[in-house]
């Protein structure tokens, strides 16, 4: 786990923000990864890290599918294998 943001992970947050968002939170690349560092967001490596992080806080995923736990909206595919998580 990193909380360091290269290019794709902030690019990848600037496309897809408003999935967690109503409305854009930044609007350029040193906004994007000024807002990640102030919410602590973390990228992990895999899925498996991504499910790992979830049990270690405490997030409830009794029953959730590795899909459906991908699929929330807290949940960034970076799509390099790369997962970013922001928990506003």
């Amino acid at each position: 786990m990193t909380s360091e943001y290269d290019e794709a992970v902030l690019q990848c947050f600037l496309e897809k923000q408003c999935r967690l968002f109503p409305e854009e939170v930044a609007s350029s690349e040193e906004e994007a990864e000024a807002f990640l560092e102030d919410c602590m967001a973390i990228v992990v490596d895999s899925a498996a890290e991504v499910l790992e992080y979830f049990e270690q806080e405490g997030i409830d995923i009794d029953g959730a599918s590795e899909e459906e736990i991908l699929e929330q909206s807290e949940v960034f595919d970076i799509e390099d294998g790369r997962y970013l998580i922001v928990m506003g």
